[in-house]
């Protein structure tokens, strides 16, 4: 991806949460040159990974399969006497047509939430360890309402509904190109961690290879340098 088009789809999501009336905490506004002078005491942030993530899966296509989202809080398994929250929160956002991959966590349980004001989709499958899609009827909890669909069916949630998406469980996000506008979600979840628990049915990347055609607007996730 260009880092333009980073840009862009960030500035675009801090509207939509404007526009929705969420707020980030302060470190979502730093600017490349805020991280310079921020000290160990902030260690939390990078550990975490929290803050800004835009992603194409690698694939070079982020309007038809990516999102941006933003990691508010996050603990960390194998650092859990350091960092011992149990639990993440993040927001995400997904243009009209754009999908992501299908995939399971196998120790991440999550609740997906419709933040925004726009209709949206996933499609579930229940998996094998070994990644294979499983052509058996899937039980879900949506808000509190246990229902059972067949394979491959895409639950659509309105403004305020969820699912829980608990391991194994195969997801794929999906937003119509007729949808209304661009889709916020929340997500609410056991630690996330992106280097060990997520399992595509398709390999992809995890993280874009950017191409620098203009400064960085906010630093990702992955990018922020050590402390002074």
């Amino acid at each position: 991806m260009k880092r333009s088009q980073i840009n862009k789809v960030i500035k675009d999501m801090e509207a939509l949460l404007q526009e929705e009336r969420y707020h980030l905490p302060p470190f979502g506004s730093w600017t490349p040159s805020d991280w310079d002078s921020k000290g160990h005491d902030y260690d939390e942030i990078r550990d975490n990974m929290l803050g800004w993530d835009v992603t194409d899966g690698g694939l070079g296509r982020f309007y038809e399969e990516g999102f941006v989202l933003f990691t508010v809080r996050n603990g960390n398994q194998l650092r859990s006497d350091e960092y011992p929250k149990q639990y993440a929160e993040k927001f995400l956002m997904m243009y009209p047509g754009q999908k992501f991959p299908m995939h399971y966590h196998i120790f991440k349980t999550e609740d997906i939430i419709n933040r925004g004001s726009h209709p949206f989709g996933i499609r579930v499958y229940n998996g094998t360890p070994d990644r294979k899609l499983l052509d058996t009827d899937v039980t879900v909890s949506c808000d509190g309402h246990r229902i059972t669909v067949p394979a491959g069916t895409v639950i659509t949630l309105g403004p305020g509904e969820s699912i829980t998406i608990t391991p194994y469980l195969f997801h794929r996000f999906e937003v119509t190109p007729d949808c209304g506008g661009m889709i916020l979600l929340g997500e609410v979840s056991r630690c996330n961690d992106d280097n060990n628990d997520n399992f595509f049915y398709d390999e992809i990347g995890r993280f874009p290879k950017i191409e620098e055609d203009e400064p960085p607007y906010r630093l990702l996730c992955n990018e922020y340098p050590p402390a002074p």
